[in-house]
Formats: C-alpha cells, sequence, structure tokens
C-alpha cells in the first residue's frame, strides 16, 4: 500500500524553489527529495544514489524499453528521468517526496494519471523574476533573456497544477508550501489504516 504523498514541483529559473523546498524539507519529517537518474558524467563531489543515480546511456535506454521510469526526456545529449521504483519503495516506506521537475516532466506524469499533488511556485511579478536572474550575477544577457523567456512559456501552464505558490516573502511561501503538505497528509484516503485502528 502506498503510504506516503509525492509532491510534484514546478517554478521558472530564479523563483525560489531550491531555497522553498530545502527549507520546507528542514522542518517536516518523513519528507525526501526524489534521487533522479541521468547519462551525464559525475560532476566533482557528486555521488552515486545521492546526486544522481549515474547510468551508461545502454542502461538508461534499456530502462525506457523496460518502463522502469515515470518520466524521462533527453536534454544537450543526455538523458534525465525518474526512476519509477525508488519513488514507489520511499513512498511505501511512509515517505512524502518532492519531485522538483520542469513542466514538461509534469505534464508527463499527469497523462499516467499518477496519484500526486501539483505546486507551483512564482515570484510576484515577471519584472522581479528578471531582477531576480540579473542580481543572481551567474548568467550573460543571452542566457538571462532565455531563461525569461522560458518562465514566460512555463507559467503559462499553472493552470494544470493543485496549489500556486506565489514567493513574495521567503518565510510566507515556505509556510504555504508547509500548510499543503500538512493537509495532504490528513486525507481522510491516506489515513485510512489509522482510523481504522482508531474505530477499533
Amino acid at each position: 500500500m502506498i503510504k506516503g504523498a509525492l509532491f510534484v514541483v514546478t517554478a521558472p529559473s530564479g523563483a525560489g524553489k531550491t531555497t522553498i523546498c530545502d527549507a520546507v524539507i528542514s522542518r517536516i519529517g518523513r519528507l525526501r527529495y526524489s534521487i533522479s537518474a541521468t547519462t551525464r558524467p559525475p560532476r566533482k563531489g557528486e555521488k552515486d544514489g545521492k546526486d544522481y543515480f549515474f547510468l551508461s546511456r545502454e542502461e538508461f535506454e534499456k530502462g525506457i524499453g523496460e518502463d522502469r521510469f515515470l518520466e524521462h526526456a533527453e536534454v544537450y545529449d543526455n538523458y534525465y528521468g525518474t526512476p519509477k521504483e525508488f519513488i514507489f519503495e520511499q513512498l511505501r516506506a511512509g515517505y512524502d517526496i518532492i519531485l522538483d521537475i520542469d513542466v514538461q516532466g509534469a505534464l508527463a506524469l499527469k497523462k499516467r494519471k499518477l496519484p500526486a499533488v501539483y505546486l507551483f511556485i512564482v515570484p510576484p511579478s515577471l519584472e522581479e523574476l528578471k531582477n531576480r536572474l540579473v542580481k543572481r550575477g551567474t548568467d550573460n544577457e543571452e542566457v538571462i533573456a532565455r531563461r525569461f523567456a522560458q518562465a514566460r512559456s512555463e507559467m503559462g501552464f499553472i493552470s494544470r497544477y493543485d496549489y500556486c505558490i506565489i514567493n513574495d516573502r521567503l518565510e510566507e511561501a515556505v509556510e504555504d508550501m508547509l500548510a499543503v503538505i500538512r493537509a495532504e497528509r490528513c486525507r481522510v484516503e491516506r489515513l485510512k489504516e489509522e482510523i481504522a485502528r482508531i474505530s477499533g
């Protein structure tokens, strides 16, 4: 029986998704990040099974053929995907999982009709998003323009999600996400065993 909940989280670059998710995980128990599989080589300090599951291209393509990924995509000549068994193993063990994924991946999961809670994190305005991208100082103008255009496109899919969290004030955004997780944990459907025990 699946005991945990899967939280699919999407946000445009610069919206603060990683900061919010890290804060949420540090404040609530039984919540973990999903670990993706990839064919790209490990970067310095990355560990297999912790940062990613690092697979050869042959291993990944075999996994695609055996339907071992909930979703997958090829990005810049490397595959990335969400291992099905890892997710289900964690959920069966009672852990809630945050799956940090883009719009394309989220829509692929929706096509599978996978039971999940879909959250989209947005900045208070597109102007603020652009300011954050510039202030990061990590990208040139061309990359910033591309990220900004992609953000506008991605935000057109918000209506396909269950919740929208506006990251205007970080602490409020963290509390909003915590509220969603706590509410989902209280769903009768998730508490059937506990309710039966209490009811005798």
